[in-house]
């Protein structure tokens, strides 16, 4: 009967350490019970919002925006609370734009001023913001609910009144629920009298907290692991009984068989809740401009004098040096080509802003690294000394970093000085405002190591006993107990003992959930009005100010987010270059370090004595430094890149083609100047985009896409890219097999093919 009940009482794993239902995993049930639609209501916040209304959409399930907020006793959230202070709960959700906003609005608010043991909003403020909302009375936690628990039934009628009149005749309604606990019935008799007395419509909901009904037990056990508790303890914090799951609507219609109306009056919510959740449309903040200027001219005018000082300096020192490898006119190409892609994708005021807070890093001596990730491989960016490292010296392509064939958001990420990094961030609060301005959060999950060690604590199991079951889990990086079952046969040999195999079964249900908050390492958001009226903030424990969406939220919802990360390396550099200041009195200029010192090489690299010199410190490395024998930066370069899990088993065989012990071959003659610098090897993902521009014909724009299609091994894509490519190399008169053979090659390298921009930059660092 999935037409006749939509569930509007739901918490997610969101409701920190309350709520057992991941969003995917949630949806998939949601579907397999027949159900076309959903809320999701978590505790005071609406962190999940773009995660939940995604996995949704992936099973066309409509997906509804609500929370269950706070309301406090008293009549201002921010004012000094009462140590007795009292709340309750109050279920909205957002019907429209407006809505959403005011949503926002109140998450915000109560996380930010009203935290007191939970993030309370007073009523005052709920009725100036409750336009495009929609309101419940709640479960037994509301105020009409305790009114009547407390025998005081004018009381319950007063309130039902208040919140009709805050929400207007047709946005309230009274809430009802069965679980089978010692006051649902004298309430439930309650609410039906109070709705044939006021008029006010009646919905059934179920105040659902974990998927399944076989999940109730691994939800004690989450509940035990929010309190630090033990599942031995008769007096811990539980749930009563086991009927706080997702039901089918015929379960919910059995609970209320005479009075089927208030389960199928639920179904008028998916059609008039129809909020959905779009990007920003302009994400730049206003950046100021000198009179007369548009950002488009004032971001031109800044990357020609940037393009006069570089040819003047780093490129005029490798043209004395007879080591330039390109023209100036080649650089005046490109440079023209890049401003004009940049302008026409309409991202001048990104760089601009870039532009400005390193500008500030470096007039106040904060030491900014040369560049990371694929920026690296814009010229622009090297003008403007957004990076450090020439693209065309080091053959980088701008349209690994920015495609115009493909718009979308540029990402720009900067290493700075750990020490320092926060005078950064703390520049641009005051440029852009501290309401415009926030770090991001994170949401910490149960992996399955820490699942384990959750469970075992809360089942009070020894620690040494638990601690050996999760050590037999594999270090993978992001490994699952059912795989880590597979991959271990002591795992799978211990989970044939009951009381383990309860373990793992329970840590099964609860791993990757939610279990906490904190801030993201770099990430900062730059807003161009107040956050609060574009996407929820809140308070971390550490009192840090973030967004409540994750990054990946962030990005869906189309905000600027910058990557400010601290790097101790640039730190050591900084105080090496004092000392020699003090120390010798000379003023060594990084910018004019020569790349090509072959004594640095050889006492330095082929000794492999580079521990803790950035990148190739480690002792793996240091075993291939030894063997390789580099003797140019490019060399570093290759090995940065290849020494990765992917690509590692490569490295042998780089080595042996280095020293003549394996022959370098070419499957076509075209393909030597593109792989030559790497023997013949694909080493970076650049190298597949320019194979596939020269062998396929396609633009780098096309060849960027591509790159992108064999990483996600999509097999229908693929398909269609292979027939693509085949009739590109067949127009340039390329052999078919030979080019079939190639594309082959580059679909299976582009899985752990690494971005050169990325590795020249940290190779230089």
């Amino acid at each position: 009967m999935a037409a006749e009940f939509t569930h509007l009482h739901l918490h997610t794993d969101y409701s920190l350490l309350d709520g057992a239902c991941d969003v995917d995993k949630l949806a998939k049930h949601l579907e397999k019970i027949g159900q076309t639609s959903a809320a999701i209501t978590d505790h005071g916040n609406i962190f999940g919002a773009v995660h939940f209304f995604d996995a949704m959409k992936k099973k066309n399930l409509k997906p509804i925006l609500g929370c269950e907020l706070y309301l406090c006793k008293e009549d201002d959230h921010r004012g000094k609370p009462d140590p007795d202070s009292k709340y309750n709960h109050f279920l909205v959700l957002a019907e429209n734009e407006t809505g959403y906003r005011n949503l926002v609005r109140l998450t915000s608010e109560a996380a930010l001023h009203g935290f007191y043991r939970k993030p309370r909003v007073s009523k005052k403020f709920l009725a100036k913001h409750s336009e495009g909302l929609i309101g419940f009375s709640g479960c037994l936690a509301g105020e009409v609910s305790q009114h009547i628990m407390h025998g005081d039934y004018a009381k319950a009628k007063a309130s039902c009144g208040e919140f009709e009149e805050m929400f207007g005749r047709g946005n309230f309604f009274l809430e009802v629920q069965d679980h089978g606990l010692a006051p649902d019935k004298a309430v439930i008799e309650a609410m039906f009298k109070l709705e044939r007395e006021l008029n006010i419509p009646l919905i059934a909901t179920n105040d659902s907290h974990y998927i399944a009904d076989e999940d109730a037990r691994s939800h004690e056990v989450l509940l035990c692991v929010q309190t630090a508790d033990s599942m031995n303890n008769p007096k811990r914090f539980k749930f009563d009984t086991q009927e706080f799951y997702i039901k089918s609507a015929d379960e919910m219609m059995r609970m209320f068989p005479n009075n089927p109306e208030v389960c199928s009056r639920t179904m008028q919510f998916p059609e008039r809740c129809a909020l959905e959740l779009t990007k920003v449309k302009n994400p730049f903040p206003e950046f100021p401009l000198p009179l007369g200027e548009t950002i488009d001219t004032y971001f031109e005018r800044i990357c020609r004098i940037g393009w006069q000082h570089r040819r003047d300096t780093a490129i005029k020192h490798l043209q004395e040096r007879g080591i330039l490898r390109k023209t100036l006119a080649d650089y005046e190409e490109r440079l023209t080509r890049e401003i004009e892609c940049i302008k026409a994708m309409k991202f001048p005021g990104y760089f601009m802003i870039v532009w400005d807070f390193i500008r500030y890093a470096k007039e106040h001596e904060i030491p900014v690294g040369p560049g990371r990730g694929s920026a690296a491989g814009s010229l622009v960016a090297y003008v403007m000394e957004i990076t450090d490292i020439d693209p065309l010296q080091n053959d980088l392509l701008f349209e690994r970093f920015l495609n115009p064939e493909r718009v979308s958001m540029p990402d720009i990420d900067i290493d700075f000085c750990m020490n320092r990094r926060g005078e950064v961030i703390e520049y641009v609060r005051q440029k852009y405002g501290n309401d415009q301005v926030a770090q991001i959060i994170t949401f910490n999950t149960m992996a399955a190591k820490a699942a384990i060690k959750d469970v075992g604590r809360a089942l009070e199991m020894p620690y040494g006993e638990v601690d050996r079951i999760a050590k037999l889990v594999p270090t993978t990086i992001g490994i699952t107990i059912e795989q880590a079952l597979k991959d271990s046969p002591q795992l799978a040999q211990a989970y044939e003992d009951p009381k383990i195999k309860e373990l793992i079964d329970t840590a099964l249900k609860l791993e990757g959930l939610v279990r906490g908050a904190g801030v993201h390492a770099a990430g900062v958001v730059i807003a161009p009005q107040p956050l609060t009226e574009l996407v929820p903030v809140t308070r971390t424990k550490d009192d840090a100010i973030v967004t409540s969406y994750d990054m990946k939220a962030v990005e869906k919802m189309g905000l600027l987010k910058m990557d400010f990360l601290g790097l101790t390396t640039l730190t050591v550099i900084d105080d090496c270059l004092k000392l020699i200041k003090s120390n010798r009195g000379e003023t060594v200029d990084m910018a004019m370090v020569p790349l090509d010192d072959q004594r640095t090489f050889e006492q330095v690299f082929h000794r492999a004595l580079t521990s803790g010199v950035f990148q190739f410190e480690s002792g793996g490395m240091r075993d291939v430094l030894r063997r390789y024998k580099p003797n140019s930066i490019e060399h570093l370069t290759a090995l940065n890149a290849l020494y990765r899990p992917g690509p590692m088993g490569m490295i042998d065989d780089f080595i042996e083609r280095k020293w003549g012990r394996r022959e370098v071959e070419y499957t076509l003659p075209e393909l030597e100047p593109l792989l030559k610098e790497t023997l013949g090897v694909m080493v970076y993902q650049e190298q597949v985009m320019q194979i596939s521009n020269v062998i396929g014909g396609y633009s780098l724009g096309g060849a960027d896409l591509l790159r992108r299609a064999m990483g996600k091994k999509d097999a229908a894509e693929m398909e269609k890219q292979r027939a693509i490519f085949l009739a590109g190399a067949a127009e340039r008169k390329f052999p078919k097999a030979a080019a079939g053979e190639i594309f082959d090659q580059m679909a299976k390298f582009a899985g752990y093919g690494f971005n050169k921009s990325h590795s020249a930059a940290y190779s230089l660092l």
